[in-house]
């Protein structure tokens, strides 16, 4: 029996979705492994959970960063490994599907589909992030109408207006999730004089992160070392600061999705006022930023349901719509 499997490679998490059964893998983009042997000891949640916690041989790594592979090799296990896991056998080769960023490079494109087939895909397929989540969120991307999609991710934002099956036009901007932790960790080691892991980052911003009008009552109670004692401290930390720290890479995501309207032929903008905007995307889901976006443009934004699986779905649901999908997604194994 013939094996089709969507493949969200994010820069936090791979998402494997098989026809026909659904999502079926959901684990970090994570590889941990020897120095001295060079060799992986660990991958996804295992991984993960050696994050910051391992002797110096022993390094964890992130092989895909921005929407993009920069480690060639890490990437291939992390994917054979993983397509083993839910094929169970390579007596048949699937047929793999990865999403990609819609303004990828061709050498980074080539980059995944060498990192499919060498995990031993039959044929590879590339569908771009955009109409990926787009499938997933339930959009109809066949009708002659603009739909506008903003799917955010760890490593990437993607901006995009739909019509037709194809993306008329669209931006990506390498600030999503990571982004964020990171300027909380500065931000914390600036202020307070206090390091924090990006774990612990992740942990503030989902639970008081916000960029749009933040109540300064809402606070939580953060763990770390003293840079100057280099003892474990405590401090409190308010939704306001945060608010006051995410506030430029927000406006840069506002600024994105300006200019696509912007780009947007005016016969779709309409479509678009009438339709909304839908958001994708792990990061779609930071508060205050559908709020904050729909105020910025005065058009009608919405989450889409189970945001962080709908790239892997709509990826995976593509091999149902080969025939209709003309723009956005091509057979590349041609580039082998």
């Amino acid at each position: 029996m013939a094996i089709d499997l969507g493949i969200d490679l994010g820069t936090t998490k791979i998402i494997i979705y098989r026809s026909g059964k659904g999502i079926v893998l959901e684990e970090p983009s994570v590889v941990a492994y020897h120095t001295r042997t060079e060799r992986v000891v660990a991958v996804g949640h295992e991984a993960l959970r050696m994050l910051g916690r391992t002797p110096d041989y022993i390094r964890t790594e992130c092989p895909v960063r921005d929407g993009v592979i920069s480690n060639h090799l890490f990437t291939e296990y992390l994917i054979k490994e993983f397509v083993k896991k839910v094929a169970k056998t390579f007596i048949v080769k699937p047929r793999i599907a990865i999403c990609i960023p819609a303004t990828i490079t061709p050498v980074e494109a080539r980059a995944v589909v060498e990192a499919a087939m060498g995990a031993g895909a039959r044929k590879v397929f590339l569908i771009d992030e955009p109409i990926a989540a787009a499938i997933g969120a339930g959009l109809d991307i066949h009708l002659p109408k603009g739909q506008m999609l903003l799917d955010s991710g760890g490593g990437t934002t993607d901006v995009a207006v739909i019509s037709l099956g194809g993306v008329v036009t669209s931006t990506s901007l390498k600030i999503a999730g990571n982004a964020f932790d990171e300027a909380i960790v500065k931000y914390i080691q600036a202020k307070y004089k206090m390091a924090i892991g990006t774990t612990v980052a992740e942990t503030i911003k989902k639970e008081i992160g916000c960029v749009y009008e933040p109540d300064p009552s809402v606070k939580t109670t953060v763990k770390g070392r003293d840079l100057i004692s280099g003892y474990p401290i405590q401090i409190e930390i308010h939704q306001d600061e945060i608010f006051e720290v995410f506030r430029p890479l927000a406006a840069e995501i506002v600024l994105s999705v300006r200019q696509v309207l912007e780009k947007t032929p005016p016969e779709l903008i309409g479509d678009i006022h009438s339709n909304g905007i839908t958001m994708t995307g792990g990061t779609s889901q930071l508060k205050g930023l559908d709020a904050l976006i729909s105020a910025n443009t005065g058009v009608e934004v919405r989450i889409a349901e189970s945001p962080v699986r709908c790239v892997g779905i709509g990826t995976g649901r593509c091999f149902e719509m080969m025939d209709e999908l003309k723009e956005g997604f091509s057979n590349a194994s041609t580039y082998h």
